[in-house]
């Protein structure tokens, strides 16, 4: 079993995340806390905390990977109706809290009096206009339990990991509330808020984006070098035998992590066989079009510095025509793709999946991780208190501070 450690966001690395499950390789997620749309925007509007949508989704996924998509699971994967008529969907979230559902008959006593006490907890925080609409359960009793342990946002992913037997790690890269992310584009315009990022117009998105920041209103400009890291992200980073960065919306959900405090440095103190491992988008989005790969790798090693990736994984198409999915035109590799400095090693292969174009076929991503790790597995390589050791006993060491 290997320690792998992904900086993504919600969907955007889910089968990649399956497959490593699969493997039964130990995952830690580490995902976005800045997110501004959908429920998480209600949650933290009402609440005052930070962004849960792509924790709890990390967590989901985990769960199905690990195969304990059971009563729990399927409870807190729910999500009340899109519509308008308040009545309407304070009913529905009533029945879920009120103990009416029939998958809370299926699980243990303890259990289910956990997820009813956060559910109540949230429903008396929120205040008698809360926007219910489209809302996921699971974010609900995540932000219950966030509130029932003092805020603490650690406390509730681990409390909600048991609620649900899931073994792997699902961690935001920062603990702040108030962390809010912004895009400069290339003109200077200034977007703001994640959810305006990821859905730039088509002229925004022609003129592209420049950089990310993320900021917290109120700690003032001067000397804010970015939030803090979480320090269960720190740990999680230095036991890693692999760190991968994507794939999934690249500056709002990758490249963001690296402008928070301590992240950068905790990558940096990483031993030299611990492999970094950038998996390209297959397609573009809007926070990308007609960006090359190039130069999203150049990018990335820019905010990290130097000997931040050993591994770039690039899809390579076999036709020499543009091709479209979904809207979205395939991310070209770019002129002397992709590697920032030397070293950096270049796997370009078909790594689409054929039955669902512009996702990854994420065996085959596996196979070419799995050869990466063998090569590296016995290279003695500091563990993370900075004594050199071999794999096996820093493996040892995992599973004694995991136990």
């Amino acid at each position: 079993m290997k320690h792998i450690v992904m900086f993504g966001g919600g969907s955007g690395s889910r089968d990649i995340t399956m497959a490593l499950c699969g493997a039964r390789h130990a995952v830690t997620r580490v995902v976005p806390a800045w997110d501004s749309g959908g429920s998480s925007r209600a949650i933290r509007a009402a609440l005052g905390m930070l962004a849960i949508g792509d924790i709890r989704q990390a967590l989901m996924t985990l769960a199905h990977g690990e195969e304990r998509a059971g009563s729990v699971v399927r409870f807190c994967n729910a999500r009340l109706s899109d519509v308008s008529m308040q009545a309407d969907l304070q009913a529905e979230f009533d029945f879920y809290a009120s103990g009416a559902h029939p998958l809370l008959g299926q699980m243990e006593p303890g259990i289910r009096q956990a997820i009813l006490d956060y559910l109540r907890m949230f429903r008396s925080s929120i205040g008698a206009n809360f926007d219910f609409r489209r809302g996921s359960i699971g974010n609900f009793v995540l932000a219950g339990a966030y509130l029932a342990h003092d805020r603490d946002i650690n406390t509730a992913i681990f409390i909600f990991r048991k609620l649900c037997a899931i073994d792997g790690h699902v961690w935001p890269s920062t603990t702040s509330d108030r962390v809010e992310l912004s895009a400069t584009l290339r003109d200077g315009h200034l977007i703001r808020g994640q959810d305006q990022v990821t859905a730039l117009n088509a002229e925004q998105a022609r003129v592209g984006i420049n950089g990310v920041q993320l900021t917290q209103p109120g700690a003032g400009a001067a000397g804010f070098a970015g939030p803090a890291a979480n320090p269960a992200v720190l740990k999680a980073i230095g036991m890693a035998d692999a760190i991968l960065f994507g794939p999934g919306s690249f500056y709002t959900s990758t490249l963001a992590h690296l402008s928070v405090s301590g992240i950068g440095a905790a990558l940096a103190a990483t031993a030299p066989a611990v492999p970094k491992i950038f998996i390209g988008n297959i397609l573009e989005c809007p926070e990308t079009t007609g960006r090359t790969l190039a130069e999203l790798v150049q990018a990335l090693a820019r905010a990290g510095g130097p000997g931040l990736l050993t591994h770039v994984f690039v899809n390579r198409g076999w036709v020499p025509f543009e091709r479209v999915v979904q809207g979205f035109c395939y991310l070209r590799e770019g002129s002397g793709a992709p590697s920032p400095e030397p070293g950096v090693q270049i796997l370009a292969d078909d790594f689409e999946d054929p039955w669902n174009r512009g996702r990854h076929d994420a065996p085959k991503v596996m196979a070419s991780l799995s050869q990466i790790l063998d090569r590296h597995g016995n290279i003695c390589r500091a563990g993370p208190d900075g004594v050199r050791r071999s794999a096996a006993v820093h493996a040892a060491k995992e599973a004694s501070v995991a136990g």
